[in-house]
């Protein structure tokens, strides 16, 4: 009896398939080796294996609430499976349920407490907690068994940066580098903490080893690119900006940057055309509709700029800065009540934000509540001793309390900052014909932040 030409069994099909993802897997064909799991999983779901190789494939791709599915199923089939443990707790630390990583990690130690990744794995679970002395301690344990571990130092080498200890976190990672020159992006992490440490030279010769070993990684040219446009080779910024919208010219954020920088070589059509674009590319996208306001203030369209400052509120911002800009826009354009919103917010996120105390100042003065208006001048004043338009615009206050010596002394001090501005020199020549014929005329009037506001203008910083 032969069996030439016979169809293989279900199971034999099963296997050819399982055989086959992970070659697709292996060359990065991802969608592809999903595929081929799924249909040999279909024949036989009671192999912990394939499931487990499913969970990897689904994490290559960001699919971790699905990963996590697949590695407790490949654990009901194959119980205290160390790397399925591993796995899991690993996902749990990337989708936020520190409680089950730790957890498991600690029944890992327990079923083998020489198995070094349990401890490596709980280093960024710890530091995404903020428990920075836990993660150190799970490096020095996992040192222990094996000291040559790269990925161990590029863990503890984020919890050092995380703590803004940018030279130890270096020196961690190029022991990384040292260890395994092909660990991803970690030309990238070194480049970034020698920026964030101020060592540009180094920062730009890490980027671009980075660009030379992954040309394609956006994530990488993007960040060269903001590196470039704040130590201001603007050219290098174009450049790297340029090549984002080759890969992708649907890519909203690189012309939301180029606008930035047509905004700031004085082209502000030019500016706007490339903000509207990101919108149409995208109009989650924060940042273009903020920049459109400044655009239409300089063409003195209110009703426009409020539109888009408007319409930026809706986004999540997280920069009390950029808060504090739009706030002075609002009170550019008379609009108190969302300048205050903007104020609180980010008053929110920086309580020593010497400007967003001002403005509500600013804004309390315009209102005639002349105490909160010297009270919020005085806080901004704590903050910054220097801050010129607090101590202008606070003269003008203490003058609506007939306190004309404390206005007097307020205006000296901006003075002694700015002998040569002209606006000071005829406050202060103002005041003293207040004080001369004790009366305020019209020298009173309304606070206008208008003068300052350029001074406020930020950059949106990548988010």
């Amino acid at each position: 009896m032969t069996f030439e030409g016979m169809d293989s069994g279900p199971y034999d099909k099963a296997e050819r398939s399982a055989r086959k993802a992970y070659e697709l897997y292996e060359d990065g064909k991802m969608k592809q080796a999903l595929a081929a799991l799924e249909r040999a999983i279909e024949v036989n779901p009671s192999n912990s294996a394939w499931h487990f190789n499913k969970g990897l494939t689904l994490d290559a791709i960001s699919r971790f609430d699905e990963a996590i599915a697949e590695y407790e199923l490949a654990l009901q089939l194959s119980p205290n499976d160390l790397e399925i443990l591993n796995a899991l707790a690993v996902d749990y630390t990337r989708t936020g349920l520190y409680d089950r990583a730790l957890t498991t990690f600690e029944y890992i130690q327990q079923l083998d407490p020489e198995f070094e990744p349990s401890y490596c794995n709980r280093i960024i679970t710890y530091a995404e907690m903020g428990q920075h002395d836990m993660a150190e301690q799970m490096f020095y344990l996992a040192q222990q068994i094996d000291e040559e571990c790269p990925l161990c130092y590029y863990n503890i080498g984020n919890s050092l940066f995380a703590r803004g200890q940018f030279k130890k976190a270096v020196r961690c990672w190029l022991r990384t580098a040292e260890l395994e020159p092909t660990h991803p992006q970690i030309n990238y992490r070194i480049a970034q903490a020698y920026w964030s440490d101020g060592d540009h030279d180094k920062a730009r010769e890490h980027f671009l080893a980075e660009l030379r070993n992954n040309p394609g990684d956006v994530e990488a040219i993007m960040d060269m690119a903001l590196f470039l446009l704040q130590t201001g080779d603007l050219d290098g910024a174009k450049e790297k900006f340029h090549r984002l919208l080759e890969m992708d010219p649907d890519f909203a954020p690189a012309m939301l940057y180029l606008g930035e920088i047509a905004l700031d070589q004085g082209d502000p059509q030019g500016a706007a055309e490339l903000f509207e674009e990101a919108l149409k590319k995208d109009a989650t996208l924060a940042g273009p509709h903020y920049r459109l306001a400044q655009c239409a203030l300089l063409d003195e369209h209110k009703s426009r700029a409020r539109a888009h400052l408007i319409a930026e509120l809706d986004h999540e911002i997280d920069d009390a800065g950029t808060l504090v800009s739009m706030a002075s826009m609002f009170l550019a354009i008379e609009d108190p009540d969302h300048a205050s919103q903007c104020l609180l917010r980010a008053i929110g996120l920086d309580m020593r934000s010497a400007d967003a105390y001002y403005y509500l100042g600013v804004s309390a003065a315009n209102k005639s509540q002349f105490a909160d208006a010297e009270r919020f001048f005085s806080r901004a004043l704590e903050l910054d001793r220097d801050h010129l338009g607090a101590l202008r615009d606070s003269a003008f206050t203490f003058l609506a309390a007939g306190q004309a010596a404390k206005a007097t002394a307020r205006i000296a001090r901006a003075r002694a900052l700015r002998p040569d501005d002209c606006e000071l020199r005829m406050l202060d020549y103002s005041v003293r014909l207040i004080l001369l014929t004790g009366r305020l005329t019209s020298v009173f009037c309304r606070l206008d932040p208008r003068p300052v506001l350029g001074r406020l203008y930020r950059r949106i910083r990548g988010r």
